[in-house]
């Protein structure tokens, strides 16, 4: 991974700034979400993504509003910045009337088909056959869409991975294939646990073409997901990307992630994609103290969204079987309990 302080030539300083305010956007929904479940309001696991924001941002940011997006248990980011309203995500985590999903997915099935956002997975893998067959129903209806698949390195050790990439490949699919590499899969260093030489060789190994970046520089991925998607709206067929982050957290909130050297944590601390891109805009000439700013509100911004999640109701007993797939025959006959 490059120098934290390092000013790239010819930096699009504006740009970067909007990813450097969707980066502090994620941070600080994902803290108040935190502390939500600091106060037993969440009812069910959260798996912060802090630390991997610049995929986030870096991916998400350069897709149309119409285009489509599957995501992992990890997804909040991902979401967020796709443009799903943080009020109603929020709702979502704390199983509230107004949740993006009426307050039944919680935090690792989150969805918002309003923005693209096909939905988050709790089956490490799944997603990715959920996106070749969206990118298969786009390209039949020959629709300018594309679609983004966002993936973590334990999915590439599960069946899903080799039938979805194949199948994307064999049909010239218009799917962006990113493996999000934190390192690890839940508990267990990938590195231990992977033969070969990865994620990008398994991808080529199929035909698609691969990017390494570092996951932690928003700029390097921004540039790396432009570049594909122009091949990939080109008609181009599949891409890959492997970009290399870090989970600063354990895998779940309450996950002490004792499997690891307090050392190594800290030293990855200094590749925090949030100060690495407020490095690079200092050194740019930008004010620190309006970066702070935009820290600040971002701060402001999300405990107002957990204030008025906090107040929100729970939803009516009226809607327990709605979202529910009837089947003729089989159904609940009217007015029995389940």
């Amino acid at each position: 991974m490059g120098t934290p302080t390092e000013v790239p030539a010819n930096v699009d300083k504006q740009r970067l700034v909007e990813h450097y305010r969707n980066m502090c956007r994620v941070r600080a929904f994902e803290e108040a979400a935190l502390e939500a479940l600091d106060e037993g309001l969440v009812p069910g696991p959260l798996h912060p993504s802090i630390g991997q924001e610049a995929v986030a941002s870096g991916v998400c940011a350069n897709l149309a509003v119409d285009d489509i997006l599957l995501s992992t248990h990890r997804g909040h980011g991902h979401t967020l910045v796709k443009g799903a309203p943080p009020l109603a995500m929020m709702r979502e985590l704390l199983g509230r009337e107004g949740g993006c999903c009426g307050g039944k997915g919680g935090s690792m099935h989150i969805a918002d088909f309003s923005v693209g956002m096909l939905g988050a997975n709790g089956v490490v893998g799944a997603n990715i056959l959920i996106a070749a067959g969206a990118a298969h129903a786009i390209k039949l209806r020959g629709e300018p869409r594309v679609v983004a698949c966002i993936f973590g390195d334990g999915a590439v050790n599960r069946g899903p991975f080799l039938e979805g990439l194949n199948w994307a490949k064999i049909f010239a699919l218009p799917v962006l294939f990113l493996c999000e590499d934190n390192a690890f899969a839940a508990t267990t260093r990938t590195g231990v646990v992977s033969a070969g030489e990865g994620p990008s060789a398994r991808a080529e190994s199929l035909g698609i073409p691969s990017t390494k970046v570092d996951g932690n520089d928003v700029l390097e991925v921004d540039a790396a997901v432009r570049d594909n998607l122009d091949a990939l709206r080109a008609g181009a067929g599949p891409r890959f990307i492997h970009a290399l982050t870090y989970r600063l957290t354990g895998h779940t909130a309450v996950d002490a992630a004792g499997y690891r050297d307090s050392a190594e944590v800290e030293a990855r601390w200094q590749l925090d994609p949030i100060a690495r891109a407020a490095a690079v805009l200092t050194g740019g000439g930008m004010p620190a103290a309006d970066l702070e700013g935009v820290k600040v509100e971002a701060g402001r911004e999300m405990h107002g969204v957990l204030d008025a999640a906090r107040a929100s109701p729970w939803p009516s007993d009226r809607h327990t079987h709605s979202d529910v797939q009837d089947t003729p025959g089989q159904g609940l006959p009217a007015g029995s309990a389940p």
